[in-house]
């Protein structure tokens, strides 16, 4: 076993002098697609190595081994961290190694027999090099979905019928299947195993729960799992609740509200959807009914240089996602949760270190939300313990946090309102909106509140006697 790491070197120095060929710009069109294929050879062959010592290192990383655990021991919370150390490759990689390496991975039984490993056929194929490492994890994702209530003949089948595709072996399979059509493949072979069928199972429903924060793609966050429907329901109930096309509280009446409210929505479904779950995430946080972290409620910590705050140029980093974040999102969680000044020398040592800035506290916003009951932008029926409280001259600039220089926007409505177009201020303390040039041209100031209290005040304002009314 001492001499494995040398041997692969050895390996490795005949394969760069092996491969030490010619540009491929010179090969001929037929030429160059079969040394293609040829290439690939070889790396279905490092991919079968490279899924086994994967799946070693996740057997000796097994949770119930303890502080035994060789992940544990070398400093790294998973195998696949590990594995991602040592060998450089994504996360994402590594635990692909790692699931088709425990799955084709053969052991020993307690009483010390044989134990098959999971997927046989996958690790023949793969040993033999005629299977790939993209093909070998979508077989063994796909039917291991199915693991817990297929047939294990059938299974078998199925697994033998998706290798012989991938390897374009047996008689329904002339030439291999790409890993994209193995994947429609064995999803369909999934559906066929699943005994349950449609037919709700409640043990199989709490089996199969569950709700993934995925990796960063195209400037997002990918979320997917599978909920409870009695949890999807509620959920559901809560976005139908705040999405519904019922006209809002605001500074117009009647008809001219609604077709305002309906003209400033520019929002996608999807999109309200996603503004809505922000809010009620929001929402949550600040609740103080969820456990703390480092004796404080959950905050998510942004950093961001001061310079690139003060230039607009730039962007800012939340711990938790690999994503930077932009400095329009920076501005909106500095102005709900505040800022703390870093000052660190050239060489990264802290020398100075700020006392946070005072956010409204909750007396302050109670007296916001009585003033001004809820999102102020016209239409927007978001309630007031959803919303956040928007610095309307902004804190950078000398704003106070006071009542009168704070006001209630939704989480939509917050993160946009430099570039929608909505103007806020405030008189004497009371807020006043003016809509966007493009909604409302030539569009004056009005006040808006959908406080119940505060429009019956209105109310007995405009309807009261002359001599009652008062400036």
């Amino acid at each position: 076993m001492a001499g494995i790491p040398e041997a692969l070197e050895q390996v490795r120095s005949a394969l760069h002098a092996a491969l030490d060929l010619d540009p491929p710009r010179g090969l001929g069109d037929d030429e160059l697609l079969v040394a293609l294929g040829a290439l690939e050879g070889v790396g279905r062959l490092l991919d079968a190595h490279r899924a086994t010592f994967a799946g070693e290192v996740a057997d000796r990383s097994r949770v119930e081994l303890g502080a035994g655990r060789l992940s544990t021991r070398k400093g790294c919370r998973s195998a696949a961290e590990l594995i991602e150390r040592v060998t450089q490759v994504s996360g994402t990689e590594a635990r692909r190694r790692v699931s088709v390496g425990r799955a084709t991975l053969a052991d020993t039984g307690l009483t010390g027999q044989p134990v098959p490993a999971a997927h046989p056929h996958v690790a023949a194929a793969l040993v033999a090099g005629s299977l790939g490492l993209d093909a070998a994890a979508t077989i063994v994702r796909e039917l291991g979905r199915t693991r817990t209530v297929a047939d294990p003949t059938r299974l078998d089948v199925a697994e033998r019928e998706l290798v012989d595709q991938a390897t374009g072996t047996g008689d329904a399979a002339p030439v291999r299947a790409s890993a994209d059509e193995l994947a429609v493949q064995a999803r369909a072979w999934a559906v066929f195993l699943d005994q349950d069928g449609t037919e709700p199972d409640d043990e199989r429903a709490m089996r199969r729960r569950g709700f993934r924060v995925g990796r960063a793609r195209d400037g997002l966050i990918q979320i997917s799992g599978e909920l409870l429907p009695e949890v999807a329901a509620k959920l559901k109930r809560l976005l139908d609740a705040h999405l519904s096309p019922r006209s809002g509280g605001g500074f117009l009446t009647g008809a001219e509200r609604s077709d305002l409210a309906v003209q400033a929505e520019t929002r996608t479904t999807e999109q309200q959807r996603h503004d809505v779950l922000a809010a009620i995430i929001d929402t949550a946080a600040r609740s103080g009914e969820h456990p703390s972290i480092g004796g404080a409620a959950p905050t998510v910590l942004v950093s961001v240089r001061a310079v690139d705050l003060e230039t607009g140029s730039g962007a800012g980093h939340a711990d938790g996602v690999e994503l930077p974040i932009s400095l329009r999102a920076v501005r909106h969680m500095v102005c709900t949760g505040g800022i703390q000044t870093v000052v660190s020398d050239a060489a990264g040592r802290i020398i100075r270190l700020g006392s946070p800035e005072r956010c409204f506290t909750p007396h302050q916003r109670r007296a916001i939300t009585l003033r001004d009951g809820g999102c102020l932008i016209p239409g927007c029926t978001v309630p007031a313990a959803w919303c956040e409280i928007h610095h309307v001259i902004p804190d950078a600039r000398g704003g106070p946090t006071h009542t009168e220089n704070g006001v209630l926007l939704c989480w939509f409505h917050h993160r946009t309102i430099d570039s929608s177009g909505w103007g806020i201020r405030m008189r004497r303390g009371v807020p006043e909106i003016r809509p966007p040039a493009w909604l409302d041209p030539g569009g004056s100031w009005r006040k808006s509140t959908t406080s119940p209290t505060r429009l019956a005040d209105r109310l007995d304002h405009d309807h009261a006697p002359p001599e009652r009314k008062t400036a």
